[in-house]
C-alpha cells in the first residue's frame, strides 16, 4: 500500500511505511526484524549506512549504540516501544532514532539528523558562557584603578578562561616591561624585567596596537625562556599574541600559552581572546590615565596647599586650614609667609579668601598667591602692591574678588613691630600676654572687583608672649551651637583668645581651629583658615664665654 501524502512523520504500523512515500523520504528509514536484520532500508539510509542491502545485519552496518537499541528494544518491545528517541553519532555526525512498531517483532528506525541542532545549540551556549566571562571581566577589571592590580586581574582571568597560562606585558618604561605572570589556580607573580619583544613574533606588533599574529603562524618551540611562568606544565604547544587596545595608546600586549598535551587554539577561541584583550585594554587604559591624572592633581595640589610655618627671624608664626568640603584639599581661603632677605628686613604675612570655595576658588588663590609672592619686594607700601594686585585680577580672565590682609612683621629686641592692612577683610585680633584681646584698627575694599583699592595700614607691636590673629570668616560664620543655627561669632572668638593668652602661635591656632570644628558639630561650612603671629616669651640663647647671657636668656633662668 502506498502512503498518502498526509501520512505522519512516524506511520503506525509497516503497511503504511512500505512504499514509494517511504522510499523516497528525505532522511534515512530502516525497518529491521526482532533478529537484527535489515528487512527494508531506503536510499537515504544505504548511503548512510555503506551501501547497506536488505538482508544485511544492523550490528555489521550501523554503530553498536542503534544496534545495541534495536537489541534491547526487541527484548522487551511492549514496554520500550513508546520510548522517546535514542541518540548517537554515525559517520561524524548526530542523529536522532525513532522507533516504530511495525509488528510481528519488526522496528521501524527513523533517522533524523540532529548535527545542525546541536551546533547551533552548541554555538548557543558558548556565545552565552563567554558573554558571561566578559561580563565577568569586566566587572572584575573595572573594580579597581590601580594598575598593577588590574593587570593581576587580567593575566588572573585570562589564566583561567581562556589557557593554561597568561603573560601580560605592560607597554615600555625606559628599556625595562612590567610582566605580569598568571596560571589557573596559582599565584599571580609580577617582575620587571628587561626584555627583547622582537624574540616573540608579533609582541612588538602587539605593543604597538597593530593586529594580531594568527596563532598558527607561531611557532611554540622558539619562544624564550622568559615567556614561559614557573610550573608551567610541558612543552609549549599553541601560542596566542594579541594587543591590548588602550584609548589612543596601546595598554599593553596578552600571551596566552597551551602545552603540547591540550588542543590548540581554534579560529574562534582566537576571537574571543581578541574579545577578551579588548576588555582588558580599556580597563588597563582607564586605570593608567587615572593614575596619570591623580599625579597631574597631586602636583598641582601641592602647589595649592597653604604651607607649613614655623619659625622666621626670631617671630613665631602657626597655620591652620580646612576646606569646606571634606573630601577636597583647597578651597577659597589662603595663606602665606614670605620671609624678608635678612633678618632686618620684613616678612610679608598674607591671609586672604576668595568668592566661592572648592577646586574654581583654589586656582584663583594660585593666582594672587603667585603674584604677591612676586610683590614681596615692594612689600614696605601695602597700598601699591593691592594696586597691583587689583589690577593683575581685573585683566584676568577670572570674574571673582578676594577679600585679604597683609601684615608686615619685623622683630626688634624681644619685640615684634607689625604694619597691618585690611582689603575688604575681617580685621587681626591681638591677644595680649594678659589676656587682653584687640582689634586691628585697618578698613578697606576688596580686591578684583572695583578699579581701585582703598585701604588704611596701622602699626601694631607684640610684645613677648602676645600673639596676633589673622583669620577668615570661615571661624567666626561656623553656624552651629546647641540648637545648630548660631554663629561662632567675634565676641565667641576674642573670648577664645583671652583664654590662649600666653600660648605659643601653633597652640593658638589648634585651640581656634579645635573649638569651631566643635561648634560645627559636623555641619557644613566655609572654609576656615587662621594665621598666627606670636613674639616668643623667651628669645634666642647667646652664649659668651661658654654661658648663656642677654635679657632674654635671664628671664630663661
Amino acid at each position: 500500500m502506498t502512503a498518502s501524502r498526509g501520512s505522519a512523520a512516524r506511520p503506525p504500523d509497516a503497511a503504511v511505511t512500505i512504499g514509494a512515500t517511504w522510499a523516497d523520504a528525505p532522511y534515512p528509514v530502516l525497518v529491521v526484524d526482532r533478529h537484527g536484520g535489515l528487512v527494508r532500508i531506503n536510499e537515504a539510509a544505504r548511503l548512510l549506512l555503506h551501501d547497506a542491502e536488505c538482508g544485511d545485519r544492523l550490528d555489521e552496518r550501523a554503530p553498536s549504540w542503534l544496534s545495541d537499541a534495536h537489541r534491547q528494544m526487541s527484548d522487551d518491545l511492549p514496554r520500550t516501544a513508546g520510548a522517546g528517541p535514542l541518540t548517537g553519532r554515525i559517520n561524524g555526525r548526530f542523529f536522532e532514532a525513532h522507533p516504530t512498531s511495525a509488528g510481528d517483532g519488526e522496528v521501524v528506525w527513523w533517522l533524523i539528523d540532529d548535527t545542525d541542532r546541536r551546533l547551533a545549540e552548541t554555538a548557543l551556549s558558548d556565545t552565552q558562557t563567554r558573554s558571561a566571562v566578559l561580563a565577568e571581566v569586566s566587572d572584575a577589571l573595572l573594580s579597581t584603578l590601580n594598575v598593577p592590580r588590574c593587570m593581576e586581574v587580567a593575566a588572573s582571568m585570562a589564566a583561567r578562561h581562556l589557557a593554561e597560562a597568561a603573560v601580560l606585558v605592560a607597554p615600555p618604561r625606559g628599556s625595562r616591561h612590567l610582566v605580569t605572570y598568571a596560571r589557573p589556580g596559582g599565584p599571580v607573580d609580577q617582575t620587571t624585567r628587561k626584555i627583547d619583544v622582537r624574540d616573540v613574533p608579533g609582541l612588538s606588533e602587539a605593543l604597538q596596537g597593530f593586529p594580531p599574529v594568527p596563532a598558527r603562524w607561531i611557532d611554540p618551540a622558539g619562544l624564550p625562556d622568559w615567556v614561559i611562568p614557573d610550573g608551567f606544565a610541558g612543552p609549549v604547544g599553541s601560542v596566542i599574541v594579541t594587543p591590548l587596545p588602550g584609548h589612543g595608546v596601546p595598554a599593553g600586549a596578552l600571551i596566552l600559552l597551551r602545552s603540547s598535551t591540550d588542543c590548540a587554539f581554534s579560529e574562534g577561541e582566537e576571537v574571543f581572546a581578541r574579545l577578551f584583550a579588548a576588555r582588558a585594554g580599556a580597563a588597563l587604559s582607564a586605570a593608567r590615565l587615572y593614575a596619570e591624572q591623580a599625579t597631574i592633581t597631586a602636583t598641582l595640589m601641592n602647589d595649592l596647599l597653604p604651607p607649613t610655618l614655623t619659625t622666621v627671624h626670631g617671630v613665631d608664626y602657626a597655620g591652620g586650614y580646612r576646606s569646606a568640603e571634606d573630601h577636597e584639599r583647597v578651597g577659597g581661603d589662603f595663606y602665606d609667609v614670605h620671609p624678608g632677605a635678612d633678618p632686618s628686613a620684613e616678612t610679608l604675612v598674607v591671609l586672604g579668601d576668595v568668592a566661592g570655595k572648592g577646586l574654581d576658588a583654589a586656582v584663583l588663590t594660585g593666582k594672587i598667591r603667585n603674584t604677591l609672592h612676586a610683590l614681596q619686594p615692594l612689600a614696605g607700601d601695602h597700598q601699591h602692591v593691592l594696586n597691583l594686585l587689583n589690577g593683575a585680577l581685573l585683566s584676568s580672565r577670572h570674574t571673582r574678588f578676594a577679600t585679604l590682609v597683609l601684615a608686615s612683621v619685623r622683630r626688634r629686641g624681644g619685640r615684634a613691630l607689625l604694619r597691618l592692612t585690611s582689603a575688604g577683610h575681617l580685621p587681626p585680633l591681638i591677644v595680649r600676654a594678659d589676656g587682653t584681646v584687640e582689634e586691628a584698627a585697618t578698613r578697606g575694599t576688596l580686591v578684583g572687583a572695583l578699579p581701585s583699592v582703598t585701604a588704611h595700614t596701622v602699626t601694631a607691636v607684640l610684645a613677648p608672649g602676645d600673639t596676633c590673629l589673622l583669620y577668615t570668616d570661615g571661624i567666626t560664620e561656623a553656624r552651629g551651637g546647641p540648637l545648630g543655627d548660631e554663629l561662632f561669632g567675634e565676641l565667641r572668638l576674642k573670648r577664645v583668645l583671652a583664654e590662649c593668652a600666653g600660648l605659643p602661635a601653633e597652640a593658638v591656632v589648634e585651640r581656634v581651629q579645635m573649638l569651631a570644628a566643635q561648634w560645627l558639630a559636623g555641619k557644613r561650612h566655609d572654609d576656615m583658615a587662621t594665621v598666627a603671629i606670636g613674639a616668643p616669651k623667651y628669645g634666642p640663647l647667646t652664649l659668651v664665654n661658654g654661658r648663656a647671657d642677654g635679657p632674654d636668656t635671664r628671664r630663661q633662668q
